[in-house]
């Protein structure tokens, strides 16, 4: 049989391609042939043991070939050819042209992609010579400009493209020849020919506008000594006028008006025309865009918060700003600075803004609508405890001023009697007491306030905080005993104390799960203790023990983590006086290097070789929240280290109070532990007891 090997694409062949065919005859293989070619059963070459034939395609080559070798003869194949792609040229202008015009050719090839372009020019001996960008050419992808003193009548020019893939090149094009008419006008005064005057656009503003300014454009035909002209504009295309007035003007300028300008002028009541003039190219832009924000930001506002409105374009200087509100096209407010403050905010409703300025541009675009959303019933906190019941003497007391209206607010606290003067405030909605005493029981109530001038909220109804001494003997005992763990490690928690522990059961509570007991399937339950065989993240949060009559235990904050360091930290609060030794723990592998850094309420407190760091004797002062950091492995999650007098070492906390101790490791809580340690500093006589 004949295979064809090259091209490699042979499914299209072009018209004078060279092509390969090989010859393959059947059960031939190991013998010395001799080949021959025929072409439609006509030999047209012979080798001694070569099996290739290569040619290069001719018309005569549209045929069917076969090969020979010997006395065997192959199976036929068919070459079909194609004719390479045809290139076109076209002129621009299609008219004839006066001496001095330019003129453009430019090279079409419809099918394939990627075509580059050559021209050629016939030169007197009738051969066809390439020409390249000179001064007299400019050469631009597909089109060639010949400058007006190169453009001679009767010149023939064609062209041809290549490309990088088959068919690496096109026919040539057919050829055009140039037609140029010499034309003069003749002054009769003078009895002489003149040249051909030039048309000469000029614009104003300036070729650059807004969208919505107003444009003039005007021709004006220098030389010639004739007065009486017919204009002619033209957009783009040089065969359809826009305009025959001599000043063309567009009022609103929109983006369609984009593009290239020309103008030229005829003498009335002749055929003498001018030249063309050059282009000019009007380029539109969007007025630069006004951008209303609001501060504050939060919404809905209430009736009476102080708004303000700022009015914002980034280019251009000089503005002055005008305030709408809702469909309204006249201004509620004018300014020269680009804020419009609401002092008392009453009604709901759109705003939106716009610059204007002495220069061009003179406006922006309006800015985009914000909608103020104003409600007129003032809020009121809901004030709760993290304790149901009495306080224990010595243990924390966490309150919770609660507002479910949108946000910014600062929280006001009063004690006894709602005053002002003697509020407390927080930046966050919660107000420690980290050692409660019998001074502190009484009244409570809350309120929120934002803004400048500050906005309140209604007092919350009254909190009456009781405090206790008695203490219960239940415990709740960890084991791993520390506060942090690495994902997959079991943990066991269990019910123990003085008395019997039966009937209490492990409880805690999430962020995702709220309160929940062991046995609704996070642990597995064995009398009073649960057991957690895989801890994950989902573990975090805080653990107790409870009796079935609502009786708890201490909680304590558990805290899993995927990453590779751990600090190893005491669950319960440590004795004032006691020894302390904190360490830092890796997931597989440990590190050769074990030197860590210690840190306290984010302060470095020490650098330790061996990884650990001890408080020989420990005092209120070590409370706060602790972290380590490895310098390959990391750093491990925070955790809060509670510090208790001696005389409290079997106080037992309540469980809402650990659950503020969960949140310390947020920045949220350090925030309000760092204000309520400044407040503590700051505080009055009757709360000096409070650490």
């Amino acid at each position: 049989m004949v295979k064809i090997i090259d091209p490699p694409d042979w499914k299209e062949i072009f018209l004078g391609e060279t092509v390969t065919l090989q010859c393959e005859i059947p059960r031939g293989e190991g013998r010395m042939w001799t080949y021959s070619w025929y072409k439609n059963g006509q030999e047209v070459h012979r080798y001694e043991e070569q099996r290739e034939y290569r040619f290069t395609t001719t018309a005569n080559d549209n045929a069917e070939f076969t090969c020979k070798g010997t006395t065997r003869s192959s199976y036929p194949i068919k070459l079909s050819l194609s004719d390479l792609p045809r290139a076109t040229l076209t002129v621009e202008p299609e008219r004839p042209v006066f001496t001095g015009e330019s003129v453009t050719l430019k090279c079409e090839i419809h099918t394939h992609d990627g075509w580059t372009y050559q021209w050629y020019k016939q030169d007197p001996w009738l051969r066809w010579t390439a020409v390249s960008q000179s001064v007299y050419y400019t050469v631009n992808r597909d089109s060639l400009t010949i400058r007006g003193d190169a453009v001679i009548n009767g010149d023939h020019y064609l062209c041809s493209g290549q490309r990088r893939y088959r068919p690496t090149s096109s026919q040539y094009s057919n050829s055009v020849t140039l037609i140029v008419y010499v034309f003069k006008f003749f002054n009769l005064k003078l009895g002489t020919f003149k040249k051909r005057p030039k048309a000469v656009v000029s614009i104003q503003p300036g070729d650059q506008v807004f969208i919505g300014e107003t444009v003039t454009l005007r021709c004006d035909i220098q030389g010639g000594g004739v007065s009486d002209w017919q204009f002619s504009w033209f957009k783009d295309d040089p065969y359809r006028p826009v305009s025959n007035e001599q000043q063309y003007s567009i009022s609103s300028v929109t983006e369609s008006h984009r593009g290239k300008y020309t103008c030229s002028g005829t003498e009335r009541g002749t055929s003498r025309s001018s030249h063309t003039s050059d282009a000019v190219t009007l380029t539109v832009s969007d007025p630069p865009r006004a951008t209303l924000t609001v501060e504050p930001r939060w919404s809905p506002v209430f009736t009476g918060e102080s708004v303000t409105l700022k009015c914002e374009i980034q280019s251009y200087s000089y503005w002055r700003y005008q305030w709408y509100k809702g469909s309204s096209r006249t201004a509620v407010s004018h300014s020269q600075t680009n804020t419009f403050t609401i002092r008392s905010a009453a009604d709901q409703d759109q705003y939106w803004c716009r610059g204007e300025r002495d220069y061009r541009p003179t406006s922006s675009q309006n800015s985009n609508p914000v909608t103020l959303t104003v409600k007129t019933e003032k809020p009121k906190p809901e004030l709760t405890s993290s304790h149901k019941g009495a306080a224990l003497i010595g243990n924390p007391v966490v309150l919770y001023c609660r507002l479910d209206q949108s946000a910014g607010w600062k929280f006001y606290w009063s004690k006894h009697t709602q005053s002002p003067e003697n509020e407390t405030k927080t930046e966050t909605h919660s107000y420690t007491i980290s050692s409660v005493s019998v001074s502190d029981g009484g009244q409570y109530w809350c309120r929120a306030g934002r803004g400048d001038p500050v906005y309140y909220t209604h007092y919350s109804d009254a909190l009456w905080i009781s405090v206790t001494g008695v203490f219960r003997p239940v415990s709740l005992m960890v084991s791993p005993s520390r506060a942090q763990h690495f994902i997959t490690d079991s943990l066991s928690l269990s019910c123990e104390g003085q008395s019997d522990s039966t009937g209490w059961r492990v409880r805690r509570y999430t962020h995702s799960e709220k309160v929940s007991d062991c046995s609704s399937g996070w642990g597995s339950v064995t009398g009073s203790t649960c057991n957690i065989s895989s801890l994950s993240t989902s573990h975090t949060g805080v653990y107790w023990c409870e009796s079935g009559s609502g009786e708890s235990s201490n909680p304590v904050n558990i805290t899993v983590t995927n990453g590779a360091v751990i600090l190893d930290s005491p669950v319960h609060p440590v004795t004032e006086g006691d020894p302390l030794t904190l360490r830092c723990l890796y997931r597989d592998p440990k590190p050769s290097n074990l030197t860590a850094e210690f840190y306290k309420n984010g302060s470095l407190l020490q650098t330790q070789t061996t990884g650990e760091m001890t408080f020989r004797t420990v005092s209120k002062s070590d409370e706060g929240l602790y972290h380590c950091k490895h310098p390959e492995k990391g750093e491990s999650p925070q955790s809060w280290i509670s510090v208790k007098g001696a005389s409290n070492s079997g106080t037992l906390f309540s469980v809402f109070n650990l659950l503020s101790s969960l949140m310390a490791v947020s920045p949220y809580l350090l925030v309000t532990i760092v204000l309520v340690k400044y407040y503590r500093a700051q505080a009055k006589p009757d709360e000096e007891s409070r650490t």
